[in-house]
């Protein structure tokens, strides 16, 4: 039985998917559905599926970064974008033969990906390495900030309140119920959840390193890998060092 992931940060718009799915491939085992670019890269590593269904504007990581970190971390996964772009991003897809899914999703069209899936499933490696190798080049065309990123936030310290510049902030560390602020004069408390700060964070100066860690590129020193694959951040400001999960090393990577 073949299996797949869906990433799709809107909840409507990600049930439909799983809905027209199982009707189109009633056999397709849905093994993970994730809501932002490191969920879906880390249930990408940890299921190895045979297909994926990437958003390509996702919090955290882009589609884009999504398949191209997979291309090494599950060479056999075939990736499907689902995107509400215009033609000229359709075109990009088109002539490097990637599949894509405009939303919302069409039965028909969704059929025709799934007929061509099925296809290609016995030489998966190829087409997905193929796509992998495109996604790197495309990385950056469709990424974009927020609307309004955020700018400043209030974190506890102690008895106290701080007002906190974003762009002084080295990185935020998920911890329980709430997220460190770690900055050059200390750490603060913040009660909003790792997954929301993605959604607000400028992704050109933020990103995901870990499932629990976001950090501020502007504060990075130096990248180190290790003969597994894994990495660590040396930071400007603070004496320690940040765990780069291996998946999350493809994206430096590509950058």
């Amino acid at each position: 039985m073949p299996k797949c992931i869906v990433a799709e940060d809107e909840k409507l718009l990600s049930a439909a998917l799983q809905r027209e799915l199982a009707k189109a491939w009633p056999e397709l085992e849905i093994v993970a559905v994730c809501e932002d670019g490191g969920e879906a890269l880390e249930a990408i590593v940890t299921h190895q599926p045979d297909v994926a269904f990437l958003d390509i504007r996702m919090p955290g990581l882009t589609g884009m970064e999504v398949a191209a970190a997979a291309a090494d971390a599950s060479p056999h996964t075939l990736v499907v974008f689902v995107t509400a772009y215009d033609q000229y991003a359709v075109d990009a897809f088109e002539r490097g033969a990637i599949d894509y899914l405009l939303k919302p999703v069409v039965a028909e069209r969704l059929a025709q990906a799934v007929t061509r899936l099925r296809g290609r499933l016995a030489d998966a490696a190829r087409h997905a390495r193929r796509t992998g190798d495109l996604a790197k080049d495309l990385i950056g065309r469709f990424d974009d900030a927020p609307d309004e990123p955020l700018t400043w936030i209030t974190a506890g310290a102690g008895k106290a309140t701080r007002l906190i510049l974003v762009e002084d902030v080295i990185y935020f560390r998920a911890d329980n119920k709430y997220t460190v602020v770690a900055t050059a004069e200390g750490d603060a408390l913040l009660s909003r959840p790792i997954r929301e700060l993605l959604r607000q964070l400028d992704p050109r100066t933020f990103r995901q390193i870990h499932r629990s860690t976001i950090v501020n590129l502007r504060q990075v020193a130096s990248v180190e890998r290790d003969d597994t694959g894994k990495g660590c951040l040396r930071l400007r400001g603070r004496p320690e060092t940040l765990n780069v999960s291996q998946p999350f090393m493809a994206i430096f990577r590509a950058m």
